[in-house]
């Protein structure tokens, strides 16, 4: 009987133990998960901040616009067309921006845009926009106002100002929107000189926008050299599809 009572207390002591390695080893393998998963994470956390610092360096109104966007779409996948994208939205601006309307890429209710204009004649455009009522405008001009200012973006932007000053007297809430002026091909700098001070004009526009809170989108990026027609400054119909898919995504529409 003693030796009976021996090996069964034996066998509990190796039954235990075993359980005992059991439990340390899927500790260990819990621990090195961890860490792993604690490394991987850092990883991400990096990625994350990176992400944040770059919004936070954005325009405030695009990154509330995104948001607003997300929400209202609740993950589902956005299937509308880009003129019922814009169906809230009016961009007004020079010829350039008429090309919305005249390759019929958006609807002419959106469009305001006129021929020549320069930043001190938006005053129909203005009231045309009025009768749209449009949550959202995007503003698209510019070019004509480098020449006409000769080079000075102070002068250029007083006038910048004295048209959104005009947007939000007439149109009180609703959001804007500045496009950048549109690069050129060298031909047509050869042309007029002055035109090669865009990307400085550009320049000045962002930080602009950026202190009045207003969205600015840089359309520098998506300019490819097939797009331009025989001026080197306005575009084939191929370009604006692109444009409007551009603006339609930093506004969230």
């Amino acid at each position: 009987m003693k030796h009976r009572k021996q090996i069964k207390q034996r066998t509990k002591r190796n039954i235990l133990l075993c359980v005992i390695a059991v439990v340390l080893i899927l500790l260990a393998a819990l621990l090195i998960g961890g860490v792993s998963g604690f490394m991987d994470s850092r990883v991400d956390t990096k990625e994350g901040v990176e992400y944040i610092r770059q919004e936070e360096a954005g325009d405030a109104s695009v990154i509330e616009a995104k948001i607003n966007r997300l929400e209202q779409q609740g993950g589902e996948e956005d299937t509308r067309s880009i003129k019922e994208r814009f169906s809230g939205a009016v961009v007004m601006g020079d010829s350039i921006a008429q090309g919305f309307a005249e390759f019929d890429v958006l609807n002419v209710s959106s469009v305001t845009a006129q021929l020549g204009v320069s930043l001190t004649q938006f005053g129909d455009q203005i009231e045309a926009a009025k009768e749209a009522s449009p949550s959202t405008v995007f503003l698209s001009a510019g070019m004509n106002d480098v020449i006409e200012t000769g080079g000075d973006t102070e002068a250029f932007l007083t006038e910048f100002g004295e048209v959104l000053s005009q947007i939000r007297t007439e149109l009180p809430g609703v959001n804007i929107f500045v496009n950048s002026i549109l690069p050129v091909q060298q031909k047509a700098i050869d042309e007029e000189p002055l035109l090669e001070q865009i990307p400085a004009y550009n320049e000045a526009l962002r930080t602009f926008c950026s202190s009045q809170g207003i969205g600015y989108v840089d359309n520098t990026e998506i300019v490819q050299e097939s797009y331009y027609g025989e001026d080197g400054i306005h575009f084939t119909s191929a370009f604006y599809p692109v444009w409007a898919e551009h603006m339609a995504e930093v506004a969230a529409l």
